[in-house]
């Protein structure tokens, strides 16, 4: 099974080795055909703690690194 890929904006940076990204998604509803946006936050890990507020990211699925940290940062999006 592949792993999941997401695209978001980094709201906190404050944990060590940690950052906090928010993805946004947009569906059509399937009653009222009406367009929803949706908001989810992920832990991510970051070795180096490189990444500030408002970096755009791509974050991968991994292995655990604790209860809440099932993601690692890939690459900055420019």
């Amino acid at each position: 099974m592949p792993k999941k890929i997401l695209t978001g904006t980094v709201i906190s940076d404050k944990p060590n080795k940690t950052i906090t990204v928010l993805v946004e998604r947009k569906y059509q509803h399937p009653v009222l055909k009406k367009i929803v946006k949706v908001r989810k936050k992920y832990n991510a890990h970051d070795e180096n703690n490189k990444f500030k507020n408002g970096d755009k990211v791509s974050i991968i699925e991994s292995r655990p690194y604790s209860k809440n940290k099932m993601f690692e940062v890939m690459d900055v999006k420019k």
